[in-house]
């Protein structure tokens, strides 16, 4: 990779899978010096052996972060995953704030695809309003508006060849399914080269509906594997009698609503202009990961 910018090249939320994933990216290329910041910095040891400095930092904790982020240039914020409305936001708020008080110069920040106030998506209007405040810094970014990880069809896409259907309550909507792995290639481009300010959306090379996941499972599967549309209310209360919260229903429910209402139907060619390889397509991810979405699961 050519054109590298100048480090110290700052990865937060490092023992995540994505930011692992970012770390792992930027050695390859022989991007340096690299800080891998975490609220569980013992979790990154093996990466002192290859030269990545770990940092204790939280963005719930702002005193953590001066010192986390300082010395950076470049700094990749990868979103919390906290699900409760308005949390995302401060957190974000306090991260924001230290990168310009040790003089970050490129912020890249990992969205949603159309974050904006009208999505069903519980917490959409937080990454809108995080994008606001990234764009007022005055600092040039990269907002990668990332779609919906085809990581994510491997759990439900296994429940669906268990059960011999698959149900969501996505009616027709497509969504342009990116692989975690093809996330984590955009976000290290983007720390590495980008110099100006601009907002990609991260996908996969195509759209794909709910009957073209099930095509794709039947498949592998060997077997018929038809495509149920059922409402947003019916799939919460089976999330629900499957175990899980309310709270944790609806906010999974509201990306199959925002599936349904097309505000996850986007697929570019930013993917592939950012790092110079397309993204996997959804079958072709699916197909490789064949074991674990016929692996029963552990009960």
């Amino acid at each position: 990779m050519t054109n590298i910018q100048n480090g110290p090249f700052i990865v937060t939320g490092a023992s995540g899978q994505l930011g692992r994933q970012v770390i792992d990216n930027l050695i390859a290329a022989g991007a340096g010096p690299i800080v891998a910041v975490s609220r569980s910095p013992e979790k990154l040891a093996d990466l002192a052996d290859k030269g990545v400095e770990a940092r204790k930092g939280d963005f719930n904790d702002p005193a953590s972060l001066s010192a986390a982020f300082a010395g950076g240039n470049r700094l990749l914020i990868i979103s919390i995953d906290d699900l409760e409305p308005g949390k995302r936001l401060e957190a974000h708020k306090h991260a924001i704030a230290a990168a310009m008080k040790e003089g970050i110069t490129h912020i890249v920040y990992t969205s949603l695809t159309n974050p904006v106030e009208e999505s069903p998506i519980t917490f959409s209007k937080d990454h809108c309003d995080t994008e606001a405040l990234i764009k007022e810094t005055g600092a040039s970014y990269t907002i990668l508006r990332n779609n919906l990880y085809t990581d994510l069809v491997l759990m439900g896409g296994g429940q669906s060849i268990g059960m011999g259907q698959h149900f969501a309550a996505a009616a027709v909507g497509k969504t342009g399914y990116v692989t975690r792995a093809d996330c984590a290639r955009a976000a290290a481009a983007a720390l590495m080269q980008e110099t100006g300010s601009s907002v990609l959306d991260i996908t996969g090379p195509a759209a794909l509906s709910q009957g073209d996941i099930a095509v794709i499972l039947s498949e592998i599967s060997g077997k018929d594997i038809p495509y149920i549309p059922i409402s947003t209310d019916d799939l919460v209360q089976a999330m629900i009698g499957a175990g899980l919260p309310e709270f944790m229903a609806k906010v999974f429910a509201s990306f199959d609503e925002a599936m349904a209402k097309d505000y996850l139907n986007v697929a570019t060619g930013d993917l592939e202009k950012l790092t110079g390889q397309a993204g996997q397509s959804a079958r072709d991810f699916l197909i490789a990961n064949k074991a674990a979405l016929l692996t029963p699961p552990a009960h």
